[in-house]
């Protein structure tokens, strides 16, 4: 979305969240409803979560027990974990089963795996017995799996019936389900047979038997695949929904587009916050999250680099006499460091983008490591060719320190460029996320090479002319 609309947008949100405050003011509640319910339900997710920090919970309160039963429950699960919490702890008993009664199984479950034990133990004394065994069952998979992803909420259809009695049937539970445009076909022992799209179904005669529209290779994912499996699946294939099977292949739910969105939106922020070197543990806002909080997701990482850094000063301690005896040495170092440094991060990011994007597997690790051994040693000769002009011309050094410098500036590229094509590949194969072997990690790793290929040779070099 471009900038200028983005701002339009929130400037038009923050105008009407005004004019909705102004006509509570003048109680004037029918206006400030009937303007409240032109809106988005995500629109009116973010006016209410903005006036609880603008104005307090009892404003939000009041905004939320203005809407429908229907669209309080949309609302609802759009609402921040910690505004959720808080409507729940102000709301009547018949009120949140209202909610409840009226909120889809996929963003039920959403809820409750993010609120805390004492407010889902409530919200399961007002579901009925079979709503909480399912929500047990559902609450149970593991938090990042499919399971977790799923929803019970489709349409099957029985192999053996015609068009017309799919589409009868589709018209009677249509309203039930998540979705109408496919529809699952099981046998008796909710094995998955094939799927009929609702395409297929409108456009043939009543008569037609679904064996003959049923298509039998179907995509589908197992309960305790990972959501970023799914993730790919979905993006591969474009499905609007998917399948999910137990180990029996059995049909237990299906995943949908809009769930499968907002898993990629998360594994796309965990992979940015991992490459940035922080760790993670929520899903809260940047304002939302306090600065303890902060704090303990960033001190980690950064712990790690400062003993990669002390590696890197034991390197240098160790070449101490050698660059007493020439300290124009280090004038040179945080350029060597800088551009290793730099070259590293490049290729990581190439190779967690194409892990991720599916078009590079760890099979392909010599094919990464010979392609960046290739484009380190065009891009090292470029660099020193520029280094050594500088240096000669321009710094007025001799040219055995240029010598000393561009060496070490080629070994060090073609050092970082491996590294970074191959520490992503590592990490996969032995099931750590290919993200934390970005620009941190590999700078740091690559500055302590620096150090050493830069000193050793300035040691051979210098000492030999």
């Amino acid at each position: 979305m471009p900038d200028d609309e983005k701002t339009y947008i929130e400037t038009s949100l923050e105008e009407v969240q005004n004019e909705i405050v102004t006509l509570l003011n003048a109680k004037q509640y029918i206006l400030a409803r009937e303007t409240l319910l032109s809106l988005n339900e995500a629109d009116i997710a973010d006016i209410i979560g903005e006036a609880e920090d603008r104005l307090g919970m009892e404003i939000a309160i009041v905004l939320f027990r203005m809407l429908p039963k229907d669209k309080s429950a949309e609302v609802f699960s759009r609402l921040s974990t910690d505004d959720q919490t808080a409507i729940i702890a102000r709301i009547t008993d018949r009120e949140l089963k209202s909610i409840i009664d009226e909120m889809d199984f996929d963003d039920m479950i959403d809820v409750l795996e993010e609120l805390p034990a004492n407010i889902v133990d409530k919200i399961l004394e007002k579901s009925t017995r079979e709503e909480r065994k399912l929500i047990n069952t559902f609450l149970n998979y593991p938090e990042d799996s499919a399971g977790s992803l799923m929803t019970p909420d489709y349409i099957t259809l029985k192999q053996e019936w015609n068009v017309g009695e799919a589409l009868a049937y589709i018209k009677k539970v249509g309203m039930e389900s998540e979705t109408v445009y496919t529809c699952y076909v099981k046998d008796p022992g909710r094995r998955l047979l094939g799927f009929v799209s609702l395409r297929s179904l409108v456009t043939n005669d009543a008569d037609v038997p679904l064996s003959e529209l049923m298509v039998e290779d179907v995509v589908f994912v197992n309960v305790f695949d990972d959501q970023e499996k799914v993730s790919e699946a979905f993006t591969r294939y474009g499905f609007l929904a998917m399948p999910v099977v137990d180990n029996e292949k059995r049909l237990v739910g299906i995943i949908t587009i809009d769930d499968i969105l907002i898993t990629i939106e998360e594994e796309t922020t965990e992979d940015i916050e991992r490459m940035g070197g922080v760790i993670s543990s929520d899903d809260k806002e940047y304002f939302d999250t306090t600065i303890l909080g902060q704090v303990k997701s960033r001190l980690p990482w950064l712990l790690i680099l400062m003993f990669s850094a002390m590696l890197t000063g034991m390197v240098i301690s160790h070449f101490e006499l050698q660059l007493s005896k020439l300290p124009s040495l280090m004038i040179y170092l945080p350029l060597l460091m800088g551009v290793g440094g730099n070259a590293g991060s490049q290729a990581a990011t190439l190779i967690i983008r194409g892990l991720a994007l599916g078009e590079v597997s760890v099979k392909d690790a010599g094919r990464v490591l010979f392609k960046e051994i290739r484009i380190a040693l065009l891009t090292a000769a470029a660099l020193s060719a520029v280094n050594t002009a500088k240096i000669v011309f321009l710094d007025g050094r001799p040219l055995d320190v240029a010598l000393t410098v561009c060496a070490s500036q080629i070994i060090v590229v073609v050092l970082a460029k491996c590294l970074g094509g191959l520490l992503p590949l590592l990490a996969k194969k032995i099931g750590i996320d290919p993200a934390l072997m970005a620009a941190p990690f590999i700078a740091s790793l690559t500055d302590t090479f620096t150090c050493f290929v830069y000193f050793t040779l300035s040691t051979v070099i210098l000492a030999s002319i």
